[in-house]
């Protein structure tokens, strides 16, 4: 299996790491068939806080869905300029193209949001940062979604969360629809998660 994990400027680690750390144990650790590409608009992404950046395997330009088998998407900050990115029509045409073609999309916090804009979500059930009065959420609700006050709802192949600690959640849901059950808990358990 192969998961494309998409960073926009100003992705938070917190909800970046859970993604990359989970595939690692389960590849380097136990052997499972778990590959993983970060990707991103540029070679060298930006995280939000502390000038951090890391230097992505893809561009955006030279990803082809057919490849993967999952879309995974850490939330950002939007002082940092997570939305110039996440809400460009070529990611979203990416995020359109990895459910046409029925895989697992999956998101934390406000990631979710380019997801929603996409049309992807519309007339299904998310959540997203339920926190300030719950502006994210109306946001997102804007987009035609049904939104859910939850830590992660799953509707068919897209996962969403509400919030940084919900991260590690949704790097398991993500992996549970990849592979074998008994294959994750055991990840789970050498990571202290169980």
């Amino acid at each position: 299996m192969r998961i494309l994990l998409f960073c926009c400027k100003g992705f938070e680690m917190m909800e970046f790491a859970p993604f990359y750390d989970v595939a690692g144990w389960a590849k380097s650790e136990y052997g499972f068939d778990v590959e993983l590409d970060t990707c991103g608009f540029e070679s060298n992404v930006p995280s939000a806080f502390w000038s951090t950046e890391i230097k992505v395997d893809k561009l955006i330009s030279e990803i082809n869905v057919d490849d993967y088998d999952a879309l995974a998407i850490p939330g950002g900050d939007h002082l940092y300029g997570f939305f110039s990115e996440a809400y460009d029509e070529r990611f979203l045409e990416l995020i359109r193209k990895f459910n046409d073609s029925g895989k697992v999309i999956a998101s934390v916090c406000v990631a979710a949001l380019p997801i929603g804009k996409s049309g992807v979500l519309a007339g299904r059930k998310a959540t997203t940062y339920h926190l300030a009065n719950a502006y994210r959420q109306k946001e997102l609700a804007g987009f035609g979604v049904n939104v859910i006050n939850e830590p992660v709802v799953i509707d068919d192949n897209v996962i969403t969360s509400y919030c940084p600690q919900t991260a590690p959640s949704v790097a398991y849901e993500l992996m549970y629809k990849l592979m074998d059950a008994d294959k994750v808990n055991i990840v789970k358990e050498g990571m202290g998660f169980c």
